[in-house]
């Protein structure tokens, strides 16, 4: 696997959640439940490491590019392709 590998995600979020859990709809939604509140960046940061939890990626390879303030985000993962990162979220 390279490092060169990069795949861009539009994700939806719910904050304050029961549970961590990454969700993939049949229509292609990637939803991201998380527990931690949407303030100081709290729910981003739980974002990013639940989505390199699962794909099963370091840390550093996962941010958030756009909507850091908003549900609907953006997220970059580096060293995966689309097709890869989509099978490993819709396994875990």
């Amino acid at each position: 696997m390279s490092d060169r590998l990069k795949v861009t995600l539009e994700i939806r979020v719910r904050p304050k959640t029961g549970r961590r859990e990454v969700q993939v709809r049949p229509d292609g939604l990637i939803r991201v439940l998380v527990t931690e509140a949407p303030e100081a960046g709290k729910a981003n940061t739980a974002v990013e490491a639940l989505i390199a939890e699962r794909l099963g990626v370091p840390k550093r390879n996962v941010s958030v590019i756009k909507g850091n303030k908003s549900r609907d985000k953006v997220v970059e993962v580096i060293g995966l392709d689309r097709a890869n990162a989509l099978s490993r979220l819709s396994s875990a």
